[in-house]
């Protein structure tokens, strides 16, 4: 939850929808675990009163509240402060990888927080789960887990982020939950012999959701269903795809602090060179108003698409009048690549491996394309991002980039709703053939450029549109619940 903690998109999800839940009549309180760097955040955490006790494993387990607001709401948030668990340098991880304990501490945080609701005296509505790491919850409530009075009337919300991420954990891990050894059945939570903490979401929250309409499907088949396909397609209307918004108080360029020129749809043309030519000044790259430039912001990993963009990339720079603007880390092999493709073609690749914000909006800016081939891709922010900055993206069409980026067609720009290119064969020729097709645009078609431009950059991708669809999600599941 952004400025608490931050781990891909779902800080920025989590960080953003209480408060526009609040703009739309929603009262939201959230609960957090009391990470590390939730306690050196800029916001001010206030200590409480609160403390009790979790029984885990035959242990009592002590924890105390904590408490802070998001900025610019009534957002409360309460820390579940608990240092042997949540004290750490990552959320989930180290160098060494995943935490061995996450189900327990896991399980500890779920507990915890429904002990909080319980002494705090909230009577909610809805409690709204995001991921594996509270699936465990919604199975709580139907088992009536500490027998607390607000249980019997609320609804359970699950939102699935990324499905290949499961808190899955071997068996001997299910004492930890507190729940009974019979919710251990291949119905339930068990899968695979395993402990799946995303499964036990999925199958005992009243609604699920996801970050897309096309992911949505996509999790019901076998290519994208990461094996709870079958599962997700039961739940039928019960599983609905809702993008994620944009923080446009973070990410629009007529106030972006962050850019060498700020400029609005009036004045993109010249705003957008003014930043272009800053990116290549930051990149050591030729000072070239003429030159394509095209911008990646991405984790190096085979998800994003990497596979596909090294070989293209290994030819373009040697065959074509292209410069390419790219940061991001991940994956030790990439890295190793890019870096000797950048120390080989320093006037064409502009490289960063690390994480800069300043970097990536002044990549959003200066960019003229932005390139996104994700095998899969849940919602993805960075395309939204671009539509706002008028740097028209290049997306392979799945999940989020389908249901974001309307493929430039002579029908979609007649009809004046093309907003970039994409492609669905995922392949390095698909890529190259999107590619090439906005290149045309770019240099031989200005007019029908500046159309998708400003196309993009009319849209509205703000919190106030998902925030509306998640509270009729609410009331319709208020309506229609479980009853158990």
């Amino acid at each position: 939850m952004i400025p608490l903690a931050k781990t891909g998109g779902l800080g920025d999800v989590c960080g953003a929808l209480p408060v526009a839940l609040e703009e739309v009549g929603c009262d939201c309180i959230a609960f957090l675990p009391a990470y590390r760097s939730a306690l050196k955040s800029s916001l001010a955490v206030e200590t409480t009163d609160i403390a009790f006790t979790i029984p885990i494993a035959g242990r009592n387990v002590a924890c105390r509240l904590l408490k802070t607001k998001l900025p610019g709401s009534n957002v409360v948030v309460y820390l579940i402060d608990q240092p042997q668990y949540f004290e750490r340098d990552g959320l989930y991880a180290d160098r060494q990888g995943e935490y061995r304990d996450n189900c327990e501490r896991y399980s500890f945080f779920c507990r915890a927080s429904m002990q909080a609701i319980e002494t705090l005296g909230i009577k909610p509505n809805i409690v709204h789960c995001h991921d594996w790491q509270t699936g465990l919850v919604p199975a709580y409530i139907h088992a009536r887990l500490g027998n607390y009075s607000w249980m019997n009337d609320v609804a359970t919300v699950m939102t699935i982020h990324n499905l290949a991420y499961q808190g899955r954990f071997w068996h001997l891990d299910m004492p930890l939950t507190g729940l009974d050894w019979k919710y251990f059945n291949w119905e339930q939570l068990e899968y695979y012999g395993d402990l799946n903490l995303m499964k036990s979401g999925i199958v005992f929250a009243d609604r699920v959701t996801t970050v897309s309409p096309t992911y949505a499907k996509e999790i019901t088949r076998p290519e994208h269903g990461c094996g709870l396909d079958a599962l997700l397609a039961r739940r039928g209307t019960d599983l609905i795809g809702i993008v994620n918004g944009v923080d446009y108080q973070q990410w629009d360029p007529s106030t972006d602090q962050l850019l060498a020129a700020k400029y609005d749809q009036a004045s993109w043309a010249t705003g957008k060179a003014a930043c272009k030519l800053a990116l290549q000044q930051e990149l050591g790259l030729p000072e070239r108003s003429d030159v394509p430039l095209i911008g990646i912001v991405s984790r190096l990993a085979g998800q994003k698409g990497w596979d596909l963009i090294l070989p293209l990339l290994r030819h373009w720079l040697t065959h074509r009048d292209v410069q390419w603007a790219i940061l991001g880390t991940g994956d030790k092999n990439y890295e190793n690549e890019l870096r000797d493709m950048a120390v080989s073609n320093p006037t064409k690749l502009g490289l960063r491996l690390d994480f800069s914000e300043k970097i990536a909006h002044a990549i959003e800016a200066g960019s003229d394309m932005f390139l996104m081939p994700s095998r899969y891709e849940p919602c993805g922010l960075n395309q939204l991002y671009s539509l706002k900055y008028g740097t028209v993206p290049v997306v392979h069409a799945t999940g989020g980039l389908a249901d974001t980026v309307i493929h430039a067609s002579e029908e979609t720009l007649q009809q004046g709703i093309a907003t970039g290119f994409s492609f669905n064969d995922y392949s390095v020729v698909g890529l190259e053939r999107a590619l090439n097709e906005a290149l045309d645009f770019y240099l031989h078609r200005r007019r029908q450029w500046a159309q998708i431009v400003e196309t993009g950059m009319r849209n509205d991708w703000s919190w106030k549109n998902s925030a509306q669809r998640y509270k009729e999600i609410y009331l319709e599941t208020l309506q229609n619940r479980r009853r158990y």
